[in-house]
């Protein structure tokens, strides 16, 4: 299988603190990846690290053939990585229509001599956009909120909102960070549909940290496992169930 990310011996010191120690794992193009472990396990900082909002000590990453180590988030999201967050980032006082048309990428209109010199190409893009965001507000199911500014929207709805902004995008990977975090089950039970729909139809690639082992179970083919900064098992959800380091060490016996 072709990978979309690979992640080769990487490592991040904090001083004399070693976050991350030596993880190397990859995640196949068109799956659902699970990274899973305990609070301090370092799943944030290698998300942080493939993102690009830190820089790695060591190692390398690898999207789609390319290393991309030490690129800026910015960077990133124009070749197709894209991050949600545990706590939504939306903005509150814009409309969900707003929010997701201006995730869009390549708008003529945000250059002023482009407003001048060639209004046409940047009416079309805005009209373009504009369909898109329309078409992610309803493959969502959100139709009835887009004109419902984003800060009032309850958390299920704005972990929806966030996955529409990757819907805007020409997205390769998307790290979701705990997507179902906050959320009532009844959105919960929607995230979990549309992620699969987004897979499944759309072929996006997802790699996702959860604290939730039903929605892991439910999404993930592959799973790793980090405990204090290093990868302490991976295989599939079933065989990470009954591993008994995982279970006795990590998940207090219980991990059903």
């Amino acid at each position: 299988m072709v990978e979309t990310l690979r992640v080769n011996n990487l490592k991040k010191t904090y001083g004399g603190l070693e976050a991350v120690r030596g993880i190397s794992f990859g995640v196949e193009e068109g799956s659902i990846f699970g990274l899973i472990g305990p609070n301090g396990a370092g799943k944030t900082t290698t998300f942080n690290i493939v993102a690009g909002a830190e820089k790695p000590t060591e190692g390398t990453i690898i999207l789609n053939g390319e290393d991309i180590t030490g690129l800026s988030t910015d960077n990133l999201y124009k070749i197709g990585l894209v991050r949600t967050f545990q706590l939504s980032h939306e903005y509150a006082k814009m409309t969900a229509l707003e929010n997701l048309m201006v995730a869009a990428s390549d708008q003529p209109g945000e250059k002023i001599f482009m407003n001048w010199f060639s209004p046409k190409s940047v009416a079309d893009r805005e009209k373009e956009v504009l369909g898109r965001a329309l078409e992610s507000l309803d493959f969502l199911g959100l139709t009835q909120v887009k004109n419902e500014l984003a800060g009032n929207l309850s958390g299920g709805q704005k972990k929806l909102l966030e996955l529409g902004r990757t819907m805007m995008t020409d997205a390769k990977l998307v790290l979701l960070d705990e997507p179902g975090a906050g959320v009532n089950p009844t959105l919960m039970l929607k995230i979990i549909e549309m992620i699969r729909k987004l897979n499944q139809e759309r072929g996006y690639t997802f790699c996702i940290i959860e604290h939730d082992m039903d929605l892991i179970a439910d999404l993930c083919e592959q799973v790793v496992v980090l405990a204090e900064g290093k990868i302490l098992t991976e295989g599939t959800m079933d065989q990470v169930r009954v591993n008994e380091k995982v279970i006795d060490a990590y998940f207090g016996g219980d991990l059903a």
